[in-house]
């Protein structure tokens, strides 16, 4: 049975991918902040299946409870970094950003998806496994008051590349959902009707095509991945492939 640890999956992409993953037979190992919501999540799923451990990936302890949780299981076959902080709400403009609160989405963003990466590299070389880095188009985007976010996703987007060329026997990819109707999403835009968004769950194939197929290590967006397609085909027609 292949095993998946999949970060921020209390709601949102994370939790509709886990909900996907189970029935397709993963075992899981998920995070978040909320207890309550991850509470629920078991209770909808196999509990069987699912080790859910609440807390925060910025804090070392709880990365290494994640860590512990997995070895259990004796291999790891797929690593989502899905957990992200958005920053203040309402987005402020770069030249009124706290530092300190700056500093706490690199720290969600950026650094904990690396440090997630390295304290599972061992059993996911073993398995050839994947790595997937939610990122954002404000990643490579210049849209005012997005400088916090889009800045480490800019960054998590190099960290991906770069750890493809380097780890060439794994599957790496920054994965674009595009705008969701998310509790996230709305604290960007505060006071406003966002209903009009996709809702995670469909985005979902795109990203279980990623996965499932394992094309070519890079940056994909989920509204360029055919999600139709026989299984065994592999096209990468429009996604950002590292070179």
């Amino acid at each position: 049975m292949p095993v998946a640890l999949v970060t921020g999956a209390s709601l949102g992409l994370g939790r509709a991918l886990a909900t996907e993953l189970v029935a397709r037979g993963w075992s899981l190992v998920v995070d978040g902040r909320r207890a309550n919501l991850l509470d629920d999540l078991v209770r909808e799923l196999e509990p069987s299946s699912v080790t859910a451990l609440p807390g925060d990936v910025a804090d070392p302890a709880h990365r290494s409870t994640l860590r512990a949780a997995v070895q259990r299981h004796g291999r790891l076959d797929l690593l989502v970094n899905n957990a992200s902080n958005l920053g203040p709400s309402p987005l402020p403009h770069l030249r009124d950003y706290p530092l300190d609160q700056l500093a706490a989405v690199y720290q969600v963003d950026v650094l904990a998806p690396l440090a997630l990466i390295q304290l599972h590299h061992g059993l996911l070389a073993a398995s050839a496994g994947t790595v997937v880095n939610i990122t954002s188009d404000a990643g490579v985007e210049a849209y005012a008051g997005w400088g916090g976010y889009g800045s480490a996703k800019a960054a998590l987007d190099q960290a991906s590349a770069v750890l493809a060329v380097e780890e060439p026997a794994l599957a790496v990819y920054a994965f674009d959902p595009g705008d969701m109707q998310t509790e996230m999403h709305q604290q960007a835009f505060p006071g406003e009707d966002i209903s009009d968004r996709p809702r995670p769950q469909s985005v979902v194939p795109a990203l279980l095509a990623l996965i499932e197929r394992r094309p070519a290590s890079g940056r994909y967006r989920a509204r360029d991945l055919p999600v139709n397609t026989d299984p065994k085909v592999i096209d990468t027609n429009g996604a950002e492939v590292s070179r």
